[in-house]
């Protein structure tokens, strides 16, 4: 059964018909297909090949969501523009996280893009999971907006108490059960062996460092798909724009991560940015829960939404800069 009608037969009503579910896969697929045909030479890369596939990704959704308002209107448009920028913050947070990670399994730098194609692949597999249970959720009651409104708010209590404390950020790779149970079953070469992930040394098979660095890289997707999939249902309750929104978000993580490599340990301030973001979300999908029993209880609108999360990234990005200019001076 395609992918769309999976998801529209889960869930609440969508814009999408099936042909455009269709269209909208094969076009992912096909990106995907190109994303993997460019990456198959292991190579180093630079800022201007960096720049301009992160403004490939760029123009995209802006066409997307212009064909989105021109076909269902100004209602379906906004909310997948905020939905998307909802997601590419919480992305450019992930992308700390795998700057880490790449880091800890010293991925050289000609086969870190490789590395970050296996996570946006996985991340996109795990968040066609969610969302289609997220849209059963919300089909068999509106208690599901409560359910998600309390992950958001917990979620945001717990990304403010770690962004208070300060200090850098770090990625115990011995402490993640999906790496140790990886080693304690199969043994692991001293160094990388190009893209193979399998060789056989010594008469028996074994892996190179880039399997417990891919898997590493799958199990953080899982921790960022519990967060990232309510937060845009609290945008949206539509699965085809939800769907869109983390595709969109997350094609173009591999080209943005070379970009902001260098910025992303400037942006000090953007986990309590994110903090705010989830926070406010979160509550706006208790509000809606609770409007559905009670009349009188208020409800944020979409057009407001995008402002406030608009609001709260720049005001997290001029604060993180102002100490970096002021250190210049």
């Amino acid at each position: 059964m395609p992918l769309g009608t999976v998801l529209a037969a889960s869930g609440p009503d969508t814009v999408a018909s099936t042909g455009l579910w269709t269209v909208t896969v094969a076009a992912l697929l096909l990106l995907l297909a190109i994303d993997i045909v460019l990456t198959r030479r292991p190579h180093e890369v630079h800022m201007r090949e960096a720049v301009a596939w992160s403004v490939f990704y760029l123009v995209l959704p802006l066409a997307f969501g212009a064909y989105l308002w021109s076909a269902f209107g100004t209602t379906v448009a906004v909310e997948f523009f905020t939905g998307y920028v909802v997601e590419k913050s919480l992305s450019v947070d992930n992308l700390f996280v795998f700057m880490l990670l790449l880091t800890a399994f010293a991925v050289p730098a000609e086969l870190a893009q490789r590395v970050l194609l296996y996570g946006i692949i996985g991340a996109l597999v795990l968040r066609v999971v969610f969302i289609a249970l997220g849209a059963a959720a919300l089909q068999s009651g509106t208690w599901a907006f409560l359910l998600f409104g309390a992950i958001l708010v917990v979620t945001a209590a717990k990304v403010l108490r770690e962004a208070v404390k300060g200090g850098e950020q770090e990625v115990d790779i011995d402490s993640m059960r999906s790496v140790r149970l990886l080693r304690r079953f199969v043994p692991v070469t001293g160094d990388y062996r190009g893209f193979r992930v399998v060789v056989r040394e010594g008469g028996r098979l074994a892996v190179t460092p880039l399997a417990p660095a891919v898997v590493a890289v799958f199990a953080t997707d899982i921790v960022f798909a519990v967060d990232s999939v309510p937060a845009v249902y609290g945008v949206t309750e539509d699965p085809f724009l939800v769907f869109a929104t983390n595709a969109f978000a997350l094609l173009g993580l591999r080209a943005l991560y070379f970009v902001l490599k260098g910025a992303l340990t400037k942006l000090r301030h953007l986990n309590h940015g994110l903090a705010v973001i989830l926070a406010f979300i979160g509550v706006k999908l208790i509000l809606h829960w609770a409007h559905g029993l009670w009349a009188w209880v208020p409800e944020i609108p979409t057009l407001a939404s995008l402002g406030v999360i608009v609001a709260v990234l720049a005001t997290v990005t001029l604060t993180s800069l102002r100490p970096e200019r002021r250190a210049v001076r």
